[in-house]
């Protein structure tokens, strides 16, 4: 009890000096200031400096780049798209080969029916050798042989007597009616020997006309089968049997996929440099990822515009000055065979000019 009451008078002074009503004021605590991390900006400062170092490096590189590469995105693949027409007209009685399918060159692709070409060939083969038959007659052929040695023959004696008589028509020996008869009858010589040789050569004539007639013939008939003139893929058929075709009618295309080319579409800003032979790389958007080498062949004479179905015409009034786009034939190194490219196949082409 001793030790309590000691407490009890040492506390009760201290709540005694309260005035009464009002409550204890809030002792105020203190907090601990925050701790920052250590070299903080620094770091950022680094951070900031290696990007900007990256960025100016790839900005450098890209201009060094740009000082030996022209590079463009406006380029496709080109080749030959080889129409398929008959040279003479009839009714299709085969076609032997469906779209996308690949023929080699020779290949037979489409048959007409030739029974009239046969008829027309046997009937040029009969004039032929009724030509050969009149030619054949040798007592014929004799006698217009005849008939221009004896014509030349006469020819000459009228020049003979000519010579003869200009000279003492000149002296006034002869009169000069001598002289215009000795005349007329060379030029008469003359004609009489050109028809002679015509005769004589008027068979052989007729026989090379039945020659050619039959020889025409025969290429007639041989149209009728018509083939592919190279290896390629058929594409864009219309052909159909029993359709009536005519001479020069588009029945399909051949595209041969080993023979094509880019055509990239340089800004006349950036031709000065590019020249035939200069080593080019080129992507396709048809096989991303694979990079295909080739070369610059050649350079096209204008501009892509004057080549246009309506060419501008700088001279009007209302000119708007546009950079031109010059055309560039870059030549594929080496076939991919497990890459074809196709024509109309969108690519970028990088040339490297330096």
């Amino acid at each position: 009890m001793g030790m309590r009451d000691d407490m009890a008078t040492i506390i009760e002074p201290e709540r005694k000096q309260q005035p009464a009503g009002r409550p204890a004021p809030a002792v105020p605590v203190e907090t601990p200031p925050p701790v920052r991390p250590r070299g903080g900006k620094p770091i950022a400062f680094a951070i900031m400096g290696v990007v900007v170092l990256a960025l100016l490096g790839f900005g450098v590189r890209r201009y060094v780049y740009g000082l030996s590469h022209v590079s463009t995105d406006n380029a496709q693949v080109d080749g030959h798209i080889i129409p398929i027409l008959p040279k003479v007209g009839g009714f299709v009685a085969e076609v032997r080969v469906d779209e996308n399918q690949r023929v080699k060159g020779g290949d037979t692709l489409v048959v007409l029916d030739d029974r009239d070409y046969k008829v027309r060939l046997a009937q040029a083969e009969a004039d032929l050798a009724a030509a050969l038959a009149t030619v054949s007659n040798r007592s014929r052929v004799g006698q217009a042989e005849a008939q221009v040695e004896q014509a030349q023959a006469n020819a000459s004696k009228a020049h003979a007597d000519l010579e003869r008589i200009k000279p003492l028509a000149e002296k006034d020996i002869v009169a000069p009616q001598q002289l215009d008869a000795a005349e007329a009858a060379a030029r008469a010589a003359d004609a009489a020997l050109a028809a002679a040789q015509a005769a004589l050569t008027g068979a052989d004539a007729h026989v090379a006309a039945a020659r050619a007639a039959r020889d025409q013939a025969a290429l007639n008939l041989s149209y009728t089968r018509i083939t592919a003139p190279t290896s390629g893929v058929v594409s864009k058929k219309t052909v159909e049997v029993g359709q009536l075709v005519q001479a020069g009618q588009p029945l399909m295309s051949v595209v041969p996929l080993e023979d094509v080319w880019l055509t990239a579409n340089l800004k006349e800003t950036e031709i000065e440099d590019v020249k035939p032979g200069d080593p080019a790389e080129f992507t396709v958007d048809a096989y991303p990822g694979i990079r295909f080498s080739g070369h610059v062949e050649s350079l096209s004479p204008a501009t892509g515009a004057r080549f246009s179905l309506l060419p501008p015409d700088n001279a009007t009034g209302n000119f708007t000055k546009v950079v031109q786009r010059v055309p560039v034939r870059v030549r594929p190194d080496r076939p991919d065979p497990a890459h074809p490219l196709r024509p109309g196949m969108s690519v970028v082409v990088t040339i490297k000019t330096k």
